[in-house]
C-alpha cells in the first residue's frame, strides 16, 4: 500500500480565524481542468441547472454568472465557491455538483523505462488495443521490412515515430467508465521495463489541491508486488498531472525481468540484429528476457571460421556499451559474455583471421577473374 506525503505545504498566516469542525469544508483530491463535464444542480430551480463543461481556457459557463475560471479546484471547492456566487441571485442556494465526464489524463513517465515521455492516458481497456494494433507486435514484422542493419535501424525508428509520440493521444472516455489510468497503465503505455528497471522503487509524484495546502506529495510504490503477487493495491488510480519515475538498479535484474515479461505489462517480443560470421544474419524476434547466446542461435548459429564478438547498445542516456569477447556459448545468462538483451541491441560475429584473409582475397581476385572471363568470351 502507499500513502501520499506532502513535500511541502504553506504555512498558515498568522491571526487566521480557526475553523470550527461544523464549518471546515471537506475537500476531495480530483483538480478540474479543460475537458471536465460536470452536473450542476441548484436544488428547485431547473433553470439554472444542468450540464456544463470546462473549456480550454479553464472557464465554465452558467446562467446569470457567465463564465467562471475553475480549473484547479476540486468538486468540492467548487460547489463552495457556486454557493458563494449565487447568493446574489438565491437566498440561501443548495448546490449539488456531479462529475459526468472527464478529461484524459497526462502524465510524465521518466527514469528506467523502456520509453520515457508524456503520455495521455484514458482507461487501460484504450491503451490494452492501441498496443495491440501497434506495428512491430509480431514477431516477423521487423524480419519484413528490414534486411541489412540500416534498414533495421530506419525500421525501429519508424516504429518508434508511428507508434504514439511523446504525447501519446489515447483520448476520449473509456469504453469502461469505472475504469480510471492506473499506474500498470501509465508503465505499458512507455512500453514495458528494461533489465535495470527498480519496480520496487517506483516513485509517484502529485499536484496537491490549494485546500490541502498546495505543493507536491510524493510516494513510494513497491510495484514489483503487482507483478510477482497480483497486488492491486499499488495499482493506484494516476491524476491528470502525475509523474511516475522507475528506479534503476546498478545490477541486472534478470528475475524481475522474466516476473515481468509473463504479464502483459511489457512488449511480447524485442528486436535485436545479428551479422557478420551467422548462418541467418539478420533482425531478430526474441522474446523478453532472451540473452546475446540465444540471438545467435536464432540466426543459425556461427560460421565454422568466426572471430570474436562485437556487443553494441545505444543507452537512453546517450551513453553507448561497446563490448568485444571471445564467444562463449555455454557462458551464464547476465554475464558479461552473454548478456540480456534489450530492443534495439546490435550483434555482430567477427572475422577471424583466415576467414578475413580468405574475404580479402576474394575481393582483390574477384574483378580480375571477371575480367578475364568477358576477354574469353571475345577471344578469336
Amino acid at each position: 500500500m502507499c500513502n501520499f506525503a506532502l513535500e511541502a505545504a504553506p504555512a498558515t498566516e498568522p491571526g487566521a480565524a480557526k475553523e470550527t469542525e461544523h464549518s471546515r469544508v471537506t475537500y476531495d483530491s480530483y483538480i478540474l481542468g479543460p475537458g471536465d463535464s460536470l452536473q450542476i444542480e441548484l436544488l428547485d430551480i431547473p433553470e439554472l441547472s444542468g450540464t456544463f463543461s470546462i473549456g480550454p481556457d479553464g472557464t465554465i459557463y452558467l446562467p446569470r454568472l457567465r463564465a467562471l475560471y475553475v480549473e484547479g479546484l476540486t468538486v468540492e471547492e467548487l460547489r463552495y465557491f457556486l454557493t458563494e456566487q449565487f447568493k446574489t441571485y438565491v437566498k440561501t442556494p443548495q448546490i449539488f455538483v456531479t462529475p459526468v465526464g472527464y478529461r484524459a489524463v497526462r502524465v510524465y513517465v521518466g527514469g528506467e523505462i523502456s520509453r520515457p515521455g508524456y503520455y495521455m492516458l484514458s482507461g487501460g481497456q484504450v491503451i490494452e488495443d492501441q498496443l495491440n494494433i501497434r506495428e512491430g507486435t509480431s514477431p516477423n514484422a521487423f524480419r519484413a521490412q528490414s534486411s541489412s542493419l540500416k534498414d533495421f535501424q530506419s525500421a525501429r525508428l519508424r516504429l518508434l515515430r508511428s507508434a504514439p509520440d511523446d504525447i501519446t493521444t489515447l483520448q476520449g472516455i473509456s469504453s469502461t467508465p469505472n475504469r480510471w489510468p492506473t499506474l500498470f497503465d501509465a508503465l505499458r503505455a512507455a512500453q514495458g521495463v528494461t533489465p535495470y528497471s527498480d519496480l520496487a522503487a517506483v516513485n509517484v509524484i502529485r499536484k496537491q489541491p490549494m485546500s490541502q495546502g498546495g505543493g507536491k506529495a510524493q510516494a513510494q510504490v513497491n510495484f514489483l508486488s503487482l507483478v510477482t503477487e497480483g497486488d492491486e493495491s499499488v495499482n493506484i488510480r494516476l491524476f491528470d498531472g502525475d509523474v511516475v519515475k522507475v528506479g534503476r538498479s546498478d545490477e541486472l535484474l534478470r528475475d524481475q525481468l522474466l516476473a515481468a515479461s509473463r504479464t502483459n505489462l511489457s512488449p511480447d517480443f524485442i528486436e535485436v540484429f545479428v551479422s557478420g560470421r551467422v548462418k541467418e544474419p539478420g533482425p531478430q524476434s526474441l522474446p523478453q528476457g532472451a540473452t546475446l547466446n540465444q540471438a545467435i542461435a536464432g540466426a543459425g548459429g556461427t560460421k565454422l571460421l568466426r572471430g570474436g564478438i562485437e556487443f553494441l547498445r545505444f543507452n537512453p542516456d546517450g551513453k553507448t556499451d561497446r563490448r568485444q569477447f571471445s564467444y562463449n556459448p555455454s557462458a551464464k545468462s547476465g554475464d558479461f559474455k552473454n548478456p540480456v538483451l534489450m530492443s534495439g541491441d546490435v550483434v555482430r560475429v567477427n572475422d577471424s583471421l583466415l576467414s578475413a584473409g580468405v574475404e580479402v582475397l576474394n575481393e582483390i581476385t574477384g574483378p580480375a577473374v571477371g575480367i578475364y572471363s568477358v576477354y574469353s568470351l571475345f577471344k578469336p
